[in-house]
Formats: structure tokens, C-alpha cells, sequence
């Protein structure tokens, strides 16, 4: 690392930020991030308080700049960590590439997005709440009630005459009432589950740590013992946060209409016949699922 106002974080040669940007753009109501052009911003909270960071693509390397000055070197090392963990640049795509080159569906897809990898949600209760906010409502939806959650009990912090967002405490959810997430249009049972979501997390009574050392069936299960939990969601958070790229969400809808589109059907497959069909994709089957969603859009 530099001991400048930035750093430098490697990147694999097979990777493109700017496939990953389409991903991070696909709504204009995210308010955790904001892309513009091929420049990406977020704000982080490290040690407790908050640090934007500018992050553009170089040859084989993300620079990573700080508008309000050098961090410490401890800080600095948080944000590699999640830069490398947002982004899951640790892990080796050529088997991905090589099964993919030779799978009926995939070889349609995956060229064209090369260098997209799974573009994580390094926090286990933004992750799992996201995954539930999203349950059984259109993406759009979903995106509008996330930014009302987001700027009723998140933080913020002004640049240049934008603000940005930090997704909520969990320590704040938890101390909420149903009533004040359905004044958001949140299901009363929605409610429930991200409040009973965060205060599984402020007692500790799920950790991200735990699960990790967990085998795969077993961290799904475990998963699933959180009220509001179902398979859908388990293989979503396994697949975003918790980097099992065997996980994969059949019952999803955007892949069921990605799917629908490559083999141009005149109506979605059933989940049963999704489940099988991804078994071809092995211990790649959560890079199938992304790359799937992927193709919905730009």
C-alpha cells in the first residue's frame, strides 16, 4: 500500500469493473453507492467512523482514493479487505470460464460480460435483510422500500452537494416497533422478520464468523432457523455475503426470466425444472445465477 491519499488493490487479469458498475447502476434509487461514469463511490464505516472512498479501474488494479484525506494504516487495510471481498478478486474463475465455454446456456452469456464477478454484500445483516425487503415484490419496489430504510435509520454524510448512505445498524433496527417499518410500507410480517433478523445479530446469536465455519448444508440450515429465512433467501446470502459459489437461488425470479429469454419459451420454467438444470453448472452454480441476472439488463 501507498502511504499516499490512496491505495492500490490488484486486481485478477480477467477482471472488469466496468461490467461490474452495470450491476451496482441497475437502479437509480440505490442510495448505498453511486456510479458515475466508470467512478465508484461509497461510504464505509471502519473503527466506527465513517470513510468515503473513490474507486476507479487501472491496468490490473483498483485505485481506491480518499476525498477527506490519508486514512490510517489500519483503515486503510479495512478498506482493501472489503474492497477484495465486495468484489471476490481472491477467487479463480477459470474452471468458471472453461465450463461455461462449453454449456449450452452459459456460453450464450458469459462472453459477453466477461470479467463481471459476483459483486458481494460483505455485511451479514444488510445482506440478509436486503435478501428479505426483497421477498416476493418487484425489484423496484424492493429498491424503494430499501432507500426509505436506509434514509429513515441510516447514517449520511455530504460531498460536494451529494449525500451518501450508510446501510443501518443492526443495533438500531433491533430497538424498532413493527409500526415504525409498516410507516414504511413494510408487511407487518416483513417487520417482524428484519427486527427479529437484527437482534439475532446484536446477541450474537448468528455471526458471519460462525457460519463460515460451517460446511454448506449446515450453514444453510442454520440460515434457515431465522424466522423469515426460507431456502430463497439462505442460498441468496450464501451466494452474496458468504461466498459459497455452489449456492443458487431456484426459485428466483430474474432467473427464471433470464432462462425464459435463452431458450424462448412463452413462459417461465417451473423452479423444480431451474433446480435441476443448474446441477450442470457444479460448484459454479452462484456465478451461473449472477451472469444469469446479469443478462436482464444493458
Amino acid at each position: 500500500m501507498n502511504r499516499e491519499d490512496y491505495i492500490i488493490v490488484p486486481t485478477p487479469l480477467d477482471f472488469n469493473l466496468d461490467q461490474c458498475l452495470v450491476y451496482l447502476n441497475r437502479s437509480n434509487q440505490e442510495v448505498l453507492h453511486k456510479v458515475n461514469g466508470k467512478k465508484l463511490t461509497k461510504l464505509l464505516k471502519i473503527n466506527e467512523s465513517p470513510l468515503l472512498i473513490e474507486i476507479t479501474s487501472g491496468e490490473n488494479a483498483l485505485t481506491v482514493e480518499f476525498p477527506f484525506g490519508t486514512p490510517s494504516q489500519e483503515k486503510g487495510v479495512a478498506v482493501y479487505s472489503y474492497i477484495w471481498d465486495w468484489f471476490d478478486l481472491g477467487r479463480n474463475l477459470e474452471g468458471f470460464y472453461k465450463m461455461a465455454n462449453e454449456d449450452l446456456i452459459l456460453q450464450n452469456i458469459v462472453p459477453k460480460h466477461s470479467g463481471l464477478r459476483i459483486v458481494g454484500i460483505p455485511d451479514l445483516f444488510e445482506a440478509l435483510t436486503w435478501a428479505v425487503i426483497g421477498q416476493q415484490i418487484n425489484l423496484t419496489f424492493a429498491y424503494t422500500l430499501k432507500k426509505r430504510f436506509v434514509e429513515h435509520f441510516g447514517e449520511k454524510l455530504e460531498h460536494q452537494d451529494e449525500e451518501f448512505w450508510l446501510y443501518p445498524r443492526s443495533e438500531t433496527i433491533a430497538a424498532l416497533t413493527v409500526n415504525d417499518l409498516k410507516g414504511l410500507q413494510f408487511t407487518t410480517r416483513k417487520a417482524e422478520y428484519v427486527i427479529g433478523i437484527a437482534k439475532a445479530i446484536v446477541s450474537r446469536e448468528i455471526t458471519k464468523q460462525g457460519l463460515l465455519q460451517l460446511d454448506y448444508s449446515d450453514m444453510k440450515n442454520r440460515l434457515m432457523k431465522l424466522r423469515g429465512v426460507g431456502e430463497w433467501t439462505a442460498d441468496y446470502v450464501m451466494m452474496r455475503c458468504l461466498h459459497q459459489t455452489s449456492a443458487f437461488p431456484a426459485a428466483d425470479i430474474g432467473i427464471h426470466h433470464a432462462l425464459r429469454k435463452q431458450f424462448g419459451l412463452d413462459r417461465k420454467p417451473s423452479t423444480n425444472y431451474v433446480e435441476k438444470l443448474s446441477w450442470n453448472w457444479g460448484e459454479w452454480r452462484a456465478y451461473a445465477a449472477f451472469y444469469l441476472w446479469r443478462s436482464q439488463y444493458g
